[in-house]
């Protein structure tokens, strides 16, 4: 199975990408959705269905509970969970309070892993590995184009340069994003050491 694409033409003629195209995501109609998770886990542990569909609703109510507790919550393999919100800007310090703050979300930052791709040599004569940081969730997908457009998607919403079709962020008008960047952008590494091997960044 492979992430499928279909081709897509910038059709606003005030955009700097205007008439380029792009490689635009198209998803499948039906969600994947607890029960087929646990049957997958299933073949893939020594554990019960009715067990794996308990432990994943027990998780989900675990990182509910510690977000309401203010704390960022990260799963091995899986990525940093962390409470983002938007909030209303105001021009006295006085007035900036928690009624200022509108909508509420969850950012989930991806883990990342560094990948060796190379050596070089730098000015000092020595060598230095060259590396990639790859999300590691995504890492192994691959990609094929489609002609069949399930999602609908409307051409010619592409933006200037590249384009991320992987997901909707939506930006909050009139207000300010606090909490990182949606999607994993934020280069709050959630107290991890910057060098690679299981870390985590933007």
């Amino acid at each position: 199975m492979s992430q499928k694409y279909i081709k897509t033409k910038n059709n606003n003629s005030h955009s700097q990408a205007y008439g380029k195209y792009y490689a635009q995501a198209v998803y499948d109609n039906r969600f994947i959705e607890t029960d087929e998770i646990a049957d997958f886990i299933q073949t893939q542990a020594t554990l019960k269905k009715s067990d794996i569909k308990a432990s994943i609703d027990e998780l989900a109510g675990a990182i509910k509970h510690f977000l309401e507790l203010g704390q960022k919550v990260r799963i091995a393999g899986l990525g940093i969970f962390k409470v983002g919100f938007s909030a209303i800007g105001v021009t006295k310090l006085e007035d900036c309070t928690a009624a200022t703050i509108t909508t509420r979300r969850v950012l989930f930052q991806p883990e990342i892993e560094r990948i060796v791709v190379g050596q070089d040599t730098n000015e000092e004569g020595k060598v230095v590995q060259k590396y990639v940081n790859v999300k590691r969730l995504v890492k192994d997908v691959l990609f094929e184009e489609t002609h069949d457009n399930a999602m609908n998607v409307k051409a010619g919403e592409a933006g200037s340069g590249s384009q991320d079709t992987g997901g909707n962020t939506g930006t909050q008008s009139g207000g300010t994003q606090s909490g990182g960047t949606e999607g994993g952008g934020s280069d709050d590494n959630g107290g991890l050491p910057p060098d690679g091997g299981g870390g985590f960044g933007g």
